[in-house]
């Protein structure tokens, strides 16, 4: 494991150490943790919008896409726990 050296400023110090407190572990555990999450953050961001400029890309190439109204009735369906069957993406009319 590297060691990195970062400096804080003192009134952020003192909220890391109070935060670290309440969530009863160290000021340095707690760094990792939210450095951790940010990276995490970061990463899932990052491949949201690689996935949607892959979905942009085929839609651009094919034309096709699923009308909202026939998505939004998919969606209601499945959180309602109902099995249906999933819309198929079709070139929309002008």
């Amino acid at each position: 494991m590297s060691t990195t050296t970062i400096r804080l400023p003192d009134e952020l110090k003192a909220r890391v150490a109070k935060a670290a407190e309440r969530a009863g572990t160290s000021p340095h555990s707690f760094i990792l943790d939210a450095i951790a999450e940010k990276t995490e953050q970061a990463e899932r961001r990052a491949d949201f919008y690689a996935e949607a400029d892959q979905r942009w890309a085929e839609f651009l190439e094919t034309g096709e896409s699923i009308p909202w109204e026939e998505a939004r009735r998919y969606f209601k369906a499945r959180v309602a726990g109902e099995e249906v069957e999933r819309p198929l993406p079709r070139k929309l009319e002008d």
